[in-house]
């Protein structure tokens, strides 16, 4: 059943004119579709009102005593606080002239009285829906932000002894994984900038001078693109030529100027084959206009996806460094989810994987296991870095979870050059290292076994040419007993 939002999740709108009766009536509909509605009568008050109480939305006339609607705008714009509120201009002034002013002040929309309510709702529901979206924006920024200064801290805190070479070596792999969302937001952000800009100075223009049986087909054109684009995958570039001059010849037939660039536009949102439900639309004076229009209402809704999409990587990202950077203080045993540990190391190691690296995980079910989750995080960050060094990142990682007895077997195994059998005895002795100056302090293994220990466990190696496998045995014990009870 759906719940009535509360007072503080409804949407703020301030309504600006000095006509009682306009007030009355866009109060009244916008309270009837559940927003939050101030009503003030002049600029001057308007702008004290929004000082203490910022809104959602403005709706604003122009014509207004003291102080129009322009120099409002203007005021707005030039405060920091207040710059992003966006502002809908309501006004009988209905020459090109007096609209294109307000867009120059910094308007986002502009409905001329007498106006319908069905289309100020319309625009008030658009406008308010790209408001939240760029504070999502600036709040998902804001969190990448502060999880990239975590990292920063985080790093600062673990790097040392072994975990110093192990973490220098994956934080420019998880900046990567980070960086790479982050410049997809960013260029998504500036399309739907740029398509914003394009399209609100023409919409209500060039949609005002079409029919309604015209806007209909506008809206179905948008519709039918954004149901392709599901389905629409990557075609080759002669197949693409190929398509795109039979729709070219299809929209000539028809006697449609500027077919060849209409028919670029169309391929770019998915639409060939079929054209005559939209004819009436391709055939105006306006088609090549109403056509980039229509590519740019899906071009928000494509890069809202995408930047979802890169949210979502990246958060997948920094959720698995928390999880890694973990420590708990209080020295009790834990419940030990071994496949998230595991997985939680993979995918800090991410970028180097993909490199060449194929890993294939057989987890079968377990019984619970208590101890210490993050240092056994420090276990699996030893041997997958070990086996990245043996295999020069190329090759194949097997990791195999399983119950063996009343142990946990826990097996990694590499594709690399093997351990030769002489030094195999001495590999988990501390400083043992067979690495470069620089690159290993000989103690991974060491605190690993140490580690192991700890749990009761054991650790194994065994090693020939383009076969190594570390197997470590967990006991199952029953729920300890915490400290001081």
């Amino acid at each position: 059943m759906n719940q009535t939002p509360s007072e503080s999740d409804r949407p703020s709108i301030l309504v600006v004119d000095d006509t009682p009766e306009n007030l009355r009536l866009l109060v009244n509909l916008l309270t009837q579709k559940g927003y939050k509605v101030r009503a003030v009568p002049s600029g001057k008050l308007a702008l004290s009102g929004i000082e203490l109480s910022r809104p959602d939305l403005i709706l604003l006339d122009i014509m207004m005593p003291e102080m129009n609607g322009y120099e409002v705008c203007e005021t707005l714009k030039a405060n920091d606080s207040t710059k992003n509120i966006p502002v809908i201009f309501i006004s009988a002034m209905s020459e090109v002239l007096d609209k294109i002013q307000a867009f120059e002040v910094g308007g986002v929309d502009y409905v001329t009285k007498p106006f319908q309510a069905e289309e100020v709702l319309a625009r008030v529901e658009l406008h308010l829906d790209n408001r939240n979206l760029q504070k999502n924006l600036e709040a998902r920024n804001q969190d990448l932000a502060k999880a990239l200064e975590q990292l920063t801290a985080t790093q600062n805190y673990l790097i040392q002894s072994e975990k110093m070479a192990a973490l220098g070596q994956l934080v420019a792999g998880i900046a990567h994984e980070i960086n790479t969302p982050l410049g997809a937001i960013r260029a998504s952000s500036s399309n739907i900038v740029r398509a914003l800009e394009e399209s609100l100075g023409e919409f209500p223009k060039l949609f005002g001078r079409l029919s309604e049986e015209q806007q209909d087909v506008f809206v179905s054109l948008v519709d039918e693109a954004r149901s392709r684009q599901k389905n629409y995958g990557t075609v080759p570039p002669l197949e693409t030529r190929t398509r795109k001059r039979a729709l070219t010849r299809q929209l000539q037939k028809y006697d449609i100027e500027e077919a060849r660039y209409i028919a670029d536009t169309l391929m770019d949102m998915g639409i060939e084959g079929e054209v005559e439900p939209f004819l009436s639309l391709l055939q105006c004076p306006d088609a090549e206009e109403i056509v980039q229009l229509a590519y740019n209402f899906l071009s928000l809704q494509l890069n809202n996806k995408n930047i979802t999409i890169a949210v979502e990587n990246a958060s997948k990202v920094v959720f698995a460094l928390k999880r890694y950077a973990h420590y708990d203080h209080t020295g009790d045993k834990q419940v030990v989810d071994i496949p998230e540990s595991l997985d939680t190391v993979l995918e800090l190691y991410h970028n180097q994987l993909k490199q060449g690296v194929a890993v294939r995980r057989d987890y079968r079910p377990l019984p619970t296991l208590w101890g210490y989750p993050d240092e056994l995080n420090q276990v699996w960050t030893n041997l997958v870095q070990n086996a990245l060094h043996a295999m020069k990142g190329k090759g194949t990682l097997e990791i195999c979870v399983d119950c063996c007895d009343s142990n946990i077997a826990i097996e990694f195994t590499d594709s690399g050059s093997g351990i030769p059998p002489d030094i195999q005895t001495r590999i988990f002795d501390p400083f043992f290292t067979t690495k470069s100056a620089g690159e290993g302090s000989g103690l991974g293994l060491d605190i690993a076994k140490k580690i192991v220990e700890k749990h009761k466990g054991e650790i194994a190696v065994n090693s020939i040419p383009g076969q190594t496998t570390f197997k470590i045995l967990l006991p199952v014990e029953e729920k300890p007993r915490d400290r001081g009870k």
